[in-house]
């Protein structure tokens, strides 16, 4: 898989260590140290930082290289700029602070991690005027114990410190309904290479999952939907458990932000870049070929993969195949993007949650002693879509939609009812619509399986009394043996079913009643997923309802069936259950169009 995510953010910090398990990182504001607010340089050109991410192209596209090329998107625009690297986050963010660049570049959660430092000083309050991309390049690989999000309090987690898988696994946490302290952190001090996470997670059997980009998860796993056979470099059992590839697509969201004052002074340049910007996007999308049917244009594309690799250098980026794999990894919103970000409301990946997040983040965790907000530029898109003389298209992927081929489970939780509850009231189940809406809106590349459940006990007994009178089951020492010596589960009900035949006083029965629970847990199912959109719709949520998929299951996955039947079992068996699953990794690796 050609792909890369950005290299590690250098934070230099000092933690304290017992047995490689990090106790708590330190607060930005000693990381950074002591830092003076200075203006702006009002002379030259305007610095303006960039990082090893795809989204970045769009910049270098936009400005022509490092320096504003003549007739270039920016040259246009009537802006000067000089792109300069700023991987390092914390020697950004003091350039920001001291008014060498009023420009930051990041990540939501970065921003926030860094938010006390920046926003204590009006002058360098960050104003957040642009939305780059979602990342589509970021995993978390976990090895084959670990099974779905439900087994994840207890575990032992390979990350970078203040990166962006930070904010990444904050999602993930938040899903899984856990704290920081339910888990076990391994800092690194890189995302990739020897001191990154993936190479930790290769060395140390005991850590049972880690934060990795595109090239590490191939090497650990064999790829998307793979799973690592010990062979070739994986790891054996190693396999993506979430990636924002094929599920969490709305975690990772970078921006630029720039300080108040220079907003307040120079909005029009703002207006400018922000135009500008999203213009490039338009091109590269245009110009990159996906397959037969969409073979872009190729030699405008390979120029921008050639600049890609002269500014990030062949250290970085050796191949044109490996600059198309950066740009791959990330998902441009452009300008529709931008506004939905922005501006519409409510937005449960928007501006306003995404800067909550990070904020609380950032406090809960101590990386921040108080809490300083972000601004929300709220520019004027209709000027800016004028500046920049584009048609304004969607570039980002559509939902999954009920056709799509659903992959492996990543989360699961359920509500019961009571027998004669079909209504599923807003009322009754606000929480649990409220939870499977807001995991859609995270999870926008995933599908939200609704899987009505249906309790079979009656069913079950009546097969049980018959069987045993007739000798197909014996019960012994409390348990029911078949004739071969096997013992018969009572749960295992597509056994019973197969038993089924052996007694004709049961088989009709049993099959109008597998009939019966099928056309019941279909209907409840959708049902459920009815008042779920009903309910988004009333709030005025976006969710696609092709996202939410309705599933009958019938009598065939019962919890817990008890002879003599148990109202508690009985219960458990009557419920719908939501799993949240990847979409298959194949509607997301399209054919190579044409040779590098």
């Amino acid at each position: 898989m050609k792909s890369h995510r950005r290299t590690a953010f250098a934070w230099i910090a000092a933690l304290a260590l017992v047995g490689g398990i990090a106790t708590g990182q330190e607060p930005f504001s000693t990381t950074v140290g002591n830092v003076s607010v200075g203006p702006v340089s009002a002379s030259g050109a305007v610095q303006v930082p960039f990082i090893f991410w795809g989204g970045d192209v769009a910049t270098f596209h936009a400005n022509g290289g490092l320096e504003t090329e003549s007739g270039s998107i920016f040259d246009k625009q009537g802006l000067k700029l000089k792109l300069t690297p700023g991987d390092d986050f914390p020697a950004q963010v003091k350039d920001y602070v001291q008014g060498k660049s009023p420009f930051l570049r990041g990540t939501m959660s970065m921003l926030g991690l860094a938010s006390e430092v920046v926003g204590k000083d009006p002058r360098t309050k960050p104003v957040v005027f642009l939305q780059l991309t979602w990342s589509a390049g970021d995993h978390m690989v976990s090895r084959e114990s670990f099974k779905t999000l439900n087994d994840l309090k207890g575990k032992k987690i390979a990350l970078q410190k203040g990166g962006p898988h930070i904010g990444m696994l904050n999602d993930i946490l938040r899903t899984a309904q856990l704290k920081w302290s339910d888990i076990k952190v391994v800092w690194t001090d890189d995302v990739t290479g020897d001191n990154g996470p993936g190479e930790i997670f290769r060395k140390d059997a005991t850590i049972d999952a880690c934060f990795v980009v595109s090239p590490d998860m191939a090497g650990l796993t064999g790829g998307l939907d793979k799973v690592g056979l010990g062979s070739e470099g994986t790891v054996k059992g190693a396999r993506v458990l979430v990636s924002t590839a094929t599920s969490l697509s709305h975690s990772i969201a970078d921006v630029y932000a720039c300080r108040k004052d220079y907003f307040d002074a120079h909005r029009d340049v703002v207006e400018k870049f922000a135009a500008g910007y999203v213009k490039a996007c338009e091109e590269i999308v245009a110009a990159k070929p996906i397959d037969k049917e969409h073979p872009g244009q190729i030699d405008k594309y390979k120029a921008i993969l050639r600049q890609t690799q002269a500014i990030f250098t062949a250290k970085l980026v050796p191949t044109l195949a490996d600059a198309d794999g950066l740009i791959s990894d990330c998902e441009f919103v452009g300008l529709p993007g931008n506004r939905d970000f922005f501006t519409r409301r409510p937005n449960l990946v928007g501006f306003d949650a995404k800067m909550n997040e990070a904020l609380d983040l950032a406090v809960g965790e101590k990386y921040a002693k108080e809490r300083v907000d972000f601004v929300n530029a709220n520019l004027d898109y209709s000027k800016v879509q004028e500046l920049a003389s584009i048609a304004g298209t969607k570039l980002g992927r559509e939902a999954p939609d009920l056709g799509t081929k659903a992959g492996e489970t990543i989360y699961s939780f359920v509500i019961s009812f009571e027998p004669d509850d079909d209504s599923f009231s807003v009322e009754k189940y606000r929480d649990e619509f409220e939870k499977a809406v807001g995991l859609a809106s995270l999870y926008g590349n995933a599908i939200m399986e609704i899987r009505g459940h249906a309790d079979p006990t009656n069913l079950v007994r009546s097969f049980i009394e018959q069987s045993v009178r007739k000798g197909v089951v014996r019960l012994q020492s409390g348990k029911y043996m078949l004739k071969d010596g096997s013992t018969l589960e009572l749960v295992n009900t597509p056994r019973i079913l197969e038993l089924s035949g052996q007694l004709p006083e049961t088989k009709d029965e049993l099959t109008k009643g597998e009939k019966y629970f099928q056309d019941l847990s279909d209907a409840r199912a959708k049902r459920v997923r009815d008042r779920i959109v009903e309910f988004a719709k009333s709030k005025e949520y976006p969710v696609s309802s092709g996202q939410l998929r309705p599933v009958g299951v019938g009598m065939r996955e019962p919890v817990e069936i008890r002879l003599p039947p148990a109202k508690e079992s009985m219960a458990k068996n009557r419920r719908v259950e939501f799993r949240l699953k990847s979409v298959s990794a194949e509607i997301h690796e399209g054919g190579e169009v044409f040779k590098f």
